[in-house]
């Protein structure tokens, strides 16, 4: 005799329970007499046989608790029926569920319809509309489980959208039963749901076409599934994108009308139609001739939309007229890497994986986020989309199928596939459980605990000992995300390598013509100029050679990413070839985190940095270390500099001691800025306390200004030590080098001269003549020193802003400064004497010197009408003369319309006019005196943002036009790579857009600087 199965102890024992928090309470209510009649109180077990397996089966659902409330609604319904027509009456009168009966004898109908109850709350609540419904879960005569593959049987119903809706729930609610009992892997649910979808489009589409009026011929008209239905692989809650496509002319007005209907039934019936994927999207027509498409696709379509073209199938309506579109379209489809945007569009998509998710959910989307389903859906119909013009095996519409193909095929590695296909099936099936819970759209996994537990238990997640079903979800969900992370790139870029291996590996069998294809479109102009420096890179069996397969498809990513994919790749093989028997250098990029990324950005994006790294590999040590990439205090980089001067008694080897640390620090700064916008490769260097700073960046142009101009500073103190030591001077002689232009504004670049004055202070009984010409030849030392030809970048020494210029004396003294300002100096001197400042040498005649000047830059009456006059008429004599000719005044950062000229210009004029009255207004930063003039009342608020909005924009492009190009330049060009590459150092996608940005706020910035020089 089988022995009786009995629940033991408590209802919380059996699930059932703890999520209301009661102690069982609830759960004993609905299951006792006044509910279920399958718990006894007293003996707190089942009433009989029968009611144990049903608990049984509750206590394993995904939510023992949501199944049971479920369950008591659907009996309660089935007992309001009509008559008691549901069961038949107990001998107390009381209506018996013909539900309850049907489970104890049905054990296939039990676990269906207690695992759809536990998982879905919405198929629930269709049930407890729909009582009898749950016999489309009941074991076949044969003992076969009901059919599941997405057929629609029909419905009994006047309203044939009714009737179409009710066949559409049964149909789903045997998929899903299907799916949570085991009776259906994924494959076979996607094909269902796909096959489902089919048939309620077409079922529409005869309702549709029924609807027309009478006497209106039958329309030739073809649905065409896209996306996830297209692919065969649909989820439960999903938009089911389509295109329709009409034969002739003559059937556009009645294919619409049906077009029309039809969205508006299957709406109403199951999910939106989406037929945003057309032609033009939803600005073009619904429906168009096949005709019409095709003049389309062959002249405007974009790479994105032959992608969509992939999973293009025939679904509804007229087959044969979608089967001849789609061959139509074909041919197209597999030469549209060959077309000359394809490139940009790649990267455009590829950039595009993650936008528009708030950053809180980032980390759980399943879909769009890192490791997500769109990676791994971006890759295979990337590959599909190069290697599938000469493969036809690779047409496959379904990601699975096709990931399959190109390993078959020799595209991808058989491990990277297959781990690729096992995290494609594990967040598919998460996919799955979130969204059939409620039957709605969601891609985020939730955050809530209670949530949570109910999603890692539908995925058939147990508790372990020491660890709990979540964490073992979540674990899972880790691993399989990393993977997908880390091969999204693999997939892409590794079996280049082995096309040009020595040693094949894992069977992948790229053709040197299938690599150059992969190539071309992730954007190398010389394919074949590539494969050759990855040839030398990784060919051989030796260890280098392993390591840099390894490393090469991340930083073949990031290469690509750029816009001269091939720079970067040759600047990696130069630093490579450098330092590539060197221990450590494999090793950091191998094991240091983000430095192997970090380098392939600035090799790619910087020319600048790229010379600075091939006459010092191993500055790049630097990118390992997030403080190694924030700027060095200025007295560190003076204590530092001075050290390294003293170290050596010759003054040319103490200065190139100093230049060499001149180079460190720019590579410091310039690798700091180029990735100050890179997202995670982002520097996040700590205070000494701990707390976060931000290291200096595009974003800040200040912080740049300011890092380069103490570099400057360091350099000119320790070098005017050196000249110092190496010239003979009369005994306390006081000599100081005072910062000019863009130096003593605190505003330098990364290709600065250095604009200064020279003073000295004779001392007491020493002829002028004597401590001239001493002053003199220390300042030619220091000039001579900083320019000698070196592997490191000169810094000039420009003293162009003396007191005549360059037919005045190199150096004069304090008192001869005075004696000129006070008697010859005009008003653009003491415009110029606005940033001087103090650099280095004796501080105390640097302080005399600022003194000195004061009354001269600061004049207490202001400036005289004539005086205003002089200095409009100097700025447009600038403009006229000093603008390079042929150069666009519209994108002249220097001295195009609204750019640093035009703002620095109205900003002094304020200074000279209101600084003697005013102190807040002394300072030599352009920001800082235009801030100060806002808050005096000086310039109005509006204008004030728009010419600090349009000085730091013309800042920070010469910033960034020096780093792509690795020399000086002030013109933004209008088009090529390097306004692409100005606009990605930005942080900006589209190159256009920037450009467009940038003439608006130069529009704005000249506005508002005209108005102020006019006031």
């Amino acid at each position: 005799m089988r022995r009786r199965p009995r629940a033991r102890g408590r209802l919380p024992g059996l699930g059932l329970g703890p999520a209301d928090g009661d102690g069982g309470a609830r759960a004993a209510d609905l299951l006792g007499p006044e509910g279920l009649r399958l718990w006894q109180p007293a003996e707190q077990e089942p009433v009989d046989e029968a009611a144990a397996e049903l608990l049984a089966a509750l206590s394993r659902a995904a939510d023992p608790d949501l199944a049971l409330r479920q369950l008591h609604r659907i009996v309660e319904a089935e007992s309001r029926s009509a008559d008691g027509t549901a069961g038949s009456r107990a001998t107390d009168g009381s209506v018996e569920s013909s539900l309850l009966a049907d489970l104890h004898n049905d054990p296939g109908l039990r676990r269906r319809l207690v695992a759809v109850l536990g998982a879905s709350s919405a198929l629930g609540d269709h049930l407890v509309a729909h009582p009898e419904h749950y016999q489309a879960l009941r074991t076949a005569p044969d003992g076969l489980a009901p059919i599941a593959e997405g057929r629609l049987e029909p419905a009994d119903g006047g309203n044939p959208v009714a009737a179409l809706r009710t066949a559409y729930r049964l149909a789903l609610l045997r998929i899903a039963a299907a799916d949570l009992t085991g009776g259906r892997g994924l494959e076979q649910t996607m094909a269902a749901l796909s096959a489902l979808a089919d048939a309620t489009l077409s079922a529409a589409y005869e309702i549709a076409v029924a609807e027309l009026a009478e006497g209106t011929d039958r329309p030739r008209l073809a649905v065409v599934a896209m996306g996830k239905c297209g692919g065969g692989e649909l989820n439960y809650v999903s938009d089911v994108d389509v295109i329709f496509v009409a034969a002739e002319d003559a059937d556009l007005s009645a294919a619409t009308q049906v077009a029309t209907r039809l969205i508006s039934i299957c709406g109403l019936v199951a999910w939106p139609v989406d037929a945003a994927l057309r032609p033009e999207g939803s600005r073009g027509p619904l429906v168009r001739t096949l005709a019409s498409h095709l003049a389309y696709y062959r002249r405007w379509a974009r790479t994105w939309e032959f992608q969509a073209l992939l999973k293009a199938r025939p679904a509804a309506g007229d087959l044969p007229l979608a089967q001849e579109w789609i061959d139509q379209l074909a041919p197209l489809v597999w030469r549209a890497a060959e077309r000359p945007e394809a490139v940009e569009d790649v990267r455009a998509m590829r950039r595009r994986i993650i936008d528009h998710i708030p950053p809180k959910e980032l980390e759980r989307e399943i879909k769009r986020g890192p490791g997500g389903l769109r990676d791994i859906e971006f890759a295979v119909q990337l590959l599909q989309l190069v290697h599938g013009r000469g493969d036809e095996t690779l047409r496959e519409p379904g990601t699975i199928p096709a990931l399959r193909a190109l390993v078959a095929g020799g595209y991808v590695g058989r491990a990277d596939g297959e781990a690729l296909l096992r995290g494609y099936r594990f967040l598919r099936s998460v996919e799955h459980r979130l969204q059939l819970q409620g039957l709605r759209r969601t891609h985020t996994v939730p955050a809530e605990p209670g949530a949570l537990r109910w999603l890692a238990a539908a995925l058939g997640f147990t508790a372990t000992p020491g660890r709990s079903a979540v964490e073992s979800f979540r674990a899972e969900w880790v691993t399989h995300a990393t993977e997908v992370r880390r091969l999204h790139a693999k997939l892409l870029y590794r079996p280049l390598l082995e096309s040009v291996a020595r040693v094949p590996a894992d069977g992948l069998r790229l053709t040197p013509e299938a690599a150059r294809n992969r190539l071309e479109i992730l954007g190398f102009a010389d394919p074949a100029g590539a494969l050759r420096h990855l040839q030398a890179l990784t060919g051989g069996v030796s260890r280098t050679a392993a390591i840099q397969r390894t490393l090469l498809p991340v930083l073949l990513s990031e290469f690509a990413d750029a816009p001269e994919p091939d720079r970067g790749l040759l600047n990696y093989r130069k630093v490579s070839d450098k330092l590539g028997s060197t221990p450590w250098y494999l090793r950091l990029l191998r094991d240091g985190g983000p430095v192997a990324r970090r380098l392939a950005r600035v090799l790619a994006l910087s020319r600048y940095v790229a010379d600075l790294l091939a006459r010092d590999p191993e500055a790049l040590r630097l990118l390992a270390e997030e403080n190694e990439l924030a700027p060095r205090p200025p007295e560190v980089l003076r204590e530092g500099f001075l050290a390294a001067a003293a170290r050596h008694a010759d003054p040319v080897e103490a200065t190139s001691a100093v230049r060499a640390l001149r180079r460190r620090e720019l590579v410091r700064v310039a690798c700091a800025d180029v990735l100050c916008r890179a997202g995670s490769l982002a520097p996040s260097p700590t205070r000494p306390d701990g707390a976060n700073r931000p290291a200096p960046g595009l974003s800040d142009i200040t912080q740049v200004g300011t890092a380069l101009a103490d570099v400057t500073d360091a350099t000119l103190a320790a070098a005017l030590r050196a000249a110092r030591a190496s010239q003979p001077a009369p005994e306390g002689l006081r000599f100081a080098v005072i910062g000019m232009g863009r130096l003593g504004g605190y505003e330098s670049n990364y290709l600065s001269d250095a604009d200064v004055l020279f003073v000295y202070d004779p001392p007491a009984g020493v002829a002028e003549s004597a401590a001239s010409a001493a002053a003199h030849a220390i300042a030619e030392e220091l000039r001579r020193l900083l320019g000698v030809p070196a592997p490191d970048p000169p810094l000039g020494v420009d003293a162009d802003l003396r007191p005549e210029g360059r037919q005045g004396p190199l150096v004069r003294s304090l008192a001869a400064y005075a004696q000129y300002y006070a008697r010859w100096s005009r008003v653009w001197e003491a415009q110029a004497l606005l940033r001087a400042r103090f650099v280095c040498g004796d501080a105390g005649l640097g302080a005399e010197f600022e003194a000195m000047i004061d009354p001269v830059r600061y004049p207490a009456d202001g400036l005289t009408r004539e005086q205003v006059v002089e200095i409009r008429r100097i700025k447009a004599r600038v403009e006229t003369e000093r603008l390079p000719r042929g150069a666009d005044p519209a994108t002249h950062t220097k001295l195009g319309r609204g750019g640093l000229a035009d703002v620095e210009w109205a900003v002094q004029l304020v200074q000279l006019r209101h600084a003697g009255a005013n102190p807040a207004l002394r300072g030599t930063r352009t920001l800082d005196a235009l801030a100060a003039a806002e808050r005096a009342g000086l310039i109005d608020p509006a204008d004030a943002a728009e010419m600090a909005a349009g000085w730091s924009l013309a800042a920070q492009v010469r910033n960034a036009l020096m780093l792509v190009r690795g020399r000086a330049g002030d013109q933004l060009p209008r088009h090529g790579v390097e306004l692409a590459g100005v606009a990605r150092l930005l942080g900006r996608d589209d190159p256009g857009e920037f450009l467009d940005e940038y003439l608006r706020t130069g529009r704005r910035s000249r506005a508002a600087a005209e108005r102020v020089l006019d006031a």
